[in-house]
């Protein structure tokens, strides 16, 4: 009863079914919810362009601004595909569902295994990244990060148990506040650096040039710059969390996240080429720029503080998509069916919890490192958005709908980049770190496969299907007894009622002689006319006796139901079960998964 009212208190009230479309997103908080992620990476893909340009010489940061329009392009190439993946998919779930209509089964359990894993580096990433700039700012708190990160993944959690339109309310606030903070500092650097409102720079810009700029370099700072793409699919996957019409609505949200993510991203690069900002030091990219901007003003601090915010909330993108795709592998059994069902508040509550599970464990296995966590991440989302579009193409070469030539275009050119980008990842950070997502996600997929199996032979066992009838059993009632008292008489009067035709006994394990006599007289007066029946154990054994009587009724031929009836008092207080020995637990256990038996069990409730 306490536990309950806890729950009720932390979690909220339970909802109705009838509830749940009242429970919808609206374009405005679902942009919210599904753009964090995206957003955030405003506070790390630019400066993953030029660290890797870094390793070259300075001249090659000049091109930062050439890589960063290529990376926009792609991200506008995939906004436009996934505005169409939506209206091929309104049901919801992105690459997974796109990849099993086109591509077949593993493909698809490849794109959703990719999935799982890209949202748990997400959460992880985002939240420890987040609590570095904060540990940053406030040094005294670095000893203290694992824990802060873990405290920060319950409070995520615990706002998406409470259900989708309060998880929504929550996170819609830190979210525009971040694109009001950053759309702010990019049009006032502008117009700053246009008319020389701005302090005077610290920083040099660097002069053109191509030295140390090679192929592979290249293509690793493109690689590395398109961790602004991660999030994008997240509005394909959860279009149910919609207002309807569905669709439409999803088709919006995802075209005003592409718009956003791009003006921003292309924004920030931009004034970092034009500023000169070289990464480094203990200072981000975003906090230089700011800084050059605003001084050390308020709102350089208001920068600094969304951006807190957005890296620890781009979590909560995760919390969007992550149960919900599992719910669709659910339903489709290739994964346990628990995570199909919704819990009071009418979220897929073991998807969430799950989730942060898996998170924390990642957290602490990795000591909050942000440096250890990125080599993992985006390969899995890389590896969705090519299947998902290689399966896209797919589908318009199949169905030839009107238009489908240019859409197939669109569709190819982005499965080549993201295939391109996918390899280039794979490659650069294999090393260091990437061969575990490697690894982990064909792991994933035998595992989905062997679930699979699992319940197509439980489904094929259970069936009607050629099934004769049901066969005629003979049924012998047995009560299992220690001593002879209110609750055993009860447990007698009940299996007396189980079945007219029954054969009721009760029985006894013998393991002190001395008693049993004592204890046959007692039966003789309470014991409603049930035979009793001694079994002998010779070693103070219960359990082998009572089998082996079991499978002595048992092997007469024919189908021999055997119910096991336990008379159990139940102490009022918990402390009061250890002064008791647990030999009903004991028997339950025993005779858990044994033919043609059934354990009954009929407590008696002590008053004190």
């Amino acid at each position: 009863m306490r536990l309950a009212l806890v729950k009720r208190l932390v979690v909220g009230a339970p909802m109705p079914l009838a509830q749940a479309r009242h429970e919808r997103l609206s374009k405005t908080a679902a942009l919210a919810v599904f753009a964090s992620d995206p957003l955030s990476s405003v506070a790390y893909a630019t400066e993953e362009i030029l660290q890797v340009f870094m390793l070259g010489r300075a001249a090659a940061l000049s091109y930062s601004l050439a890589v960063a329009i290529g990376i926009g392009a792609l991200l506008a190439t995939v906004v436009v595909s996934y505005r169409q993946t939506v209206a091929a998919y309104p049901q919801g779930g992105g690459a997974y569902l796109v990849a099993k209509d086109n591509l077949g089964q593993y493909p698809a359990l490849i794109a959703a295994a990719a999935l799982l894993v890209d949202y748990v580096l997400t959460v992880s990433v985002s939240v420890v990244a987040g609590i570095a700039a904060l540990t940053s700012a406030v040094p005294a708190l670095h000893p203290y990060r694992i824990v802060l990160s873990v405290l920060a993944v319950a409070g995520i959690a615990l706002g998406n148990l409470r259900g989708v339109r309060e998880s929504g309310r929550l996170f819609a606030a830190p979210t525009y506040f971040f694109v009001t903070c950053i759309m702010g500092t990019i049009m006032y650097g502008l117009i700053g650096a246009i008319f020389n409102w701005l302090p005077e720079a610290p920083y040099q810009p660097h002069p053109p040039g191509l030295e140390g700029l090679g192929l592979f370099l290249l293509l690793r700072s493109y690689a590395a710059g398109c961790t602004a793409l991660t999030g994008v699919e997240a509005v394909s996957n959860g279009v149910q969390a919609l207002k309807p019409p569905e669709g439409r609505n999803a088709q919006a949200v995802m075209t005003a996240l592409g718009i956003i993510s791009i003006v921003m991203f292309l924004g920030i690069t931009y004034l970092a080429y034009d500023f000169g900002v070289i990464p480094g030091g203990d200072e981000t990219v975003v906090s230089k720029i700011a800084r050059r901007v605003w001084g050390d003003g308020v709102p350089y601090y208001a920068v600094q503080a969304s951006t807190l915010l957005i890296l620890v909330l781009a979590a909560n993108t995760s919390y969007a998509d992550f149960p919900r795709l599992s719910s669709i592998l659910a339903r489709d059994r290739f994964v346990p069916r628990q995570f199909a069902n919704q819990g009071d508040r009418l979220v897929f509550s073991n998807g969430i919890l799950i989730l942060s599970g898996f998170a924390i464990l990642l957290i602490v296995a990795f000591q909050g490192d942000t440096h250890a966590l990125l080599p993992l991440y985006a390969i899995g989302v890389f590896i969705s958005f090519t299947l998902s579009q290689s399966g896209m193409v797919r589908r318009w070469l199949r169905l030839r709908e009107k238009g489908w030539q240019w859409r197939v275009w669109i569709n190819g050119v982005g499965a080549l980049v993201t295939g391109v980008v996918l390899v280039t990842l794979a490659v650069t950070k294999f090393v260091e770190g990437a061969w575990i997502v490697v690894v982990v996600i064909p792991v994933l997929v035998a595992t989905f496969v062997v679930m699979h199996r699992h319940y197509a032979e439980v489904a094929r066992e259970l069936s009607l299907e050629g099934f004769e009838g049901p066969p005629v059993f003979q049924h012998t009632v047995l009560v299992l007894i220690g001593d002879v008292h209110r609750g055993v008489v009860r447990a007698v009067q009940y299996a007396r009622t189980l079945a007219p035709t029954a054969v009721v006994r009760a029985v006894y394990v013998e393991t002190d002689p001395a008693y049993t006599a004592r204890l046959e007289d007692k039966w003789g007066k309470w014991g409603l006319g049930v035979p009793l029946v001694v079994l002998t154990s010779p070693y103070r054994s219960l359990l082998r006796p009572l089998l082996d009587y079991l499978d002595q009724l048992q092997s007469r031929g024919g189908e021999q139901m055997v119910t096991i009836v336990l008379p159990e008092f139940l102490p009022r207080h918990w402390w009061q079960h250890v002064l008791h020995n647990q030999t009903a637990l004991l028997v339950k256990g025993a005779l858990l998964f044994r033919r043609n038996t059934v354990v009954a069990d009929v407590p008696y409730l002590l008053k004190r």
